[in-house]
Order: C-alpha cells, then structure tokens, then sequence
C-alpha cells in the first residue's frame, strides 16, 4: 500500500515557475514508478511526466518537453514536478501516481495508486 500527498500548486503568471511535491508513504516506495498526471477541466486526464525505475529513463509529454523537469528523493520519499515557463493551457490539477517498476509509465492504467490532486492556475 502507498499513500501519496501532492503539495505546492496555486496560482502563477504565464512564463512563471512552480514546484509540485509528492510525499509518499508506505512500503517499497523506492520500487514504484511514479509519474504525474493531470486533468483540465472538461477534459481527460493525461499523462505529463514519469521516471520509470525498471529502464531508468523519464518519458513527458511533447507539450511539456524542455519545461518540466521530474525528480525524486527516495530519502524524503518525495517526487518533485518543477514546472518552468508555464502556459495558460498548463492549468490543470495535477496528480501523482504510483505504477509497478514494469508496467508501462505512459499509460494511466499502470497506475495503482493515486494522491488526490492539487491545483494549477496559469493567468494569461
């Protein structure tokens, strides 16, 4: 079982920055996958960005390549999500998640576990 908090989302200029954090709780956390996800309102949720453990690279989203950056610190237990050059259309809220180290990290089906979102408000 893994319990995941998001933190740090609020309201920002376009071109301005945010950091999101996600505190993890639990066992084996290190092992999972963890990725970041978000939905706009009227829309789907989509992926954003993820580190996958198991063939150690980041997949993102074309439309947040080069702005945002995903890290973690398995010894806080956290992922962080820097958000750079923010966009109106990045308004969303966003939510971590936690897959299997071999499910695919680009699929929001891999993901077992969810924290319950935090919003993000870019003013044009």
């Amino acid at each position: 079982q893994v319990q995941l908090v998001e933190s740090g989302g609020g309201l920002v200029q376009a071109g301005g920055s945010l950091r999101l954090s996600c505190v993890a709780s639990g066992r084996a956390f290190s092992s999972y996958t963890i990725g970041w996800f978000r939905q706009a309102p009227g829309k789907e949720r989509e992926f954003v960005v993820a580190f996958s453990r198991s063939v150690g690279r980041t997949y993102d989203a074309d439309s947040v390549k080069g702005r945002f950056t995903i890290s973690r610190d398995n010894a806080k237990n956290t992922v962080y999500l820097q958000m750079n050059s923010l966009k109106p259309e990045d308004t969303a809220v966003y939510y971590c998640a936690a897959a299997p180290p071999d499910w695919p990290a680009q699929v929001g089906g891999s993901y077992i576990y969810w924290g319950q979102g935090t919003q993000v408000t870019v003013s044009s």
